[in-house]
């Protein structure tokens, strides 16, 4: 396929999380490739926390699509009013909802963030491929900007001030070293705390970036040895380290 008949279908999450997306590597399958390689593209039962991230990430870059997630008016996922109308799917809280809009309108409401995220030459949800070592590599940012030539990713956050070392527990600087790969342009963080709705802007060091790189080789050596090593048996393998 060219090019850009393979970015039109990444463009789709059906096909870019689905088996087709999958024929590529991405900054997420680096920490899986780290802790559990055997784990890599197995599907991954979806979380709460994920839900109401994603919920996040549409009310700002894509409204249009918020009538997909389903709400429910109950306090607790344990109501037996929770229980009949989600009908065993993990649906979003009414009260998740209302915070969700809350941070939504706080981070918008910031003239600078506002203008990252809704400036004149934006594109959201933009996917990338590129090749990385031996590996075809897969991406969608939230926010290409091209007017400040910043790759822009928004994240929530129990503890702003402890986001810098979420970011390396996370792997978000191989995320950041990945998608500089992909769409050539530095990458921001936008955070927002939970709890307090302060916001962070939290730009890329070169240490960062090679702390990503250190990851993404050490998580291509990784996939080679569990995927691509004919005589490799998993069985076999064992993690040896001095206490």
């Amino acid at each position: 396929m060219k090019k850009a008949d393979i970015l039109k279908k990444l463009s789709n999450d059906e096909h870019y999380y689905g088996n087709f997306g999958k024929k590529y590597l991405s900054s997420s399958d680096v920490g899986v490739l780290l802790s559990n390689p055997l784990a890599l593209k197995k599907e991954q039962k979806q979380t709460a926390a994920f839900l109401v991230g994603g919920y996040f990430h549409t009310t700002i870059l894509e409204p249009d699509k918020l009538k997909k997630y389903k709400i429910i008016p109950s306090t607790t996922r344990n109501t037996k009013l929770y229980k009949e109308m989600s009908g065993g799917e993990l649906c979003l809280l009414q009260q998740e909802v209302d915070k969700i809009e809350l941070m939504s309108e706080t981070m918008l409401s910031n003239k600078i963030c506002d203008g990252l995220i809704r400036g004149d030459w934006i594109e959201y949800e933009k996917p990338m491929i590129t090749k990385i070592g031996k590996y075809m590599w897969k991406g969608k940012c939230d926010v290409l900007n091209h007017d400040d030539q910043l790759v822009i990713d928004l994240k929530t956050t129990n503890d702003i001030n402890r986001f810098r070392q979420s970011a390396f527990r996370y792997n978000y600087d191989a995320q950041a070293y990945i998608y500089r790969k992909l769409f050539n342009y530095d990458m921001l963080f936008i955070v927002i705390d939970k709890n307090t709705h302060q916001i962070g802007m939290f730009d890329c060091s070169d240490e960062f970036y090679r702390s990503g790189e250190d990851k993404v080789e050490r998580a291509m050596e990784a996939y080679d040895l569990f995927f691509k090593s004919k005589d490799f048996d998993p069985k076999q393998y064992f993690i040896s380290k001095t206490l």
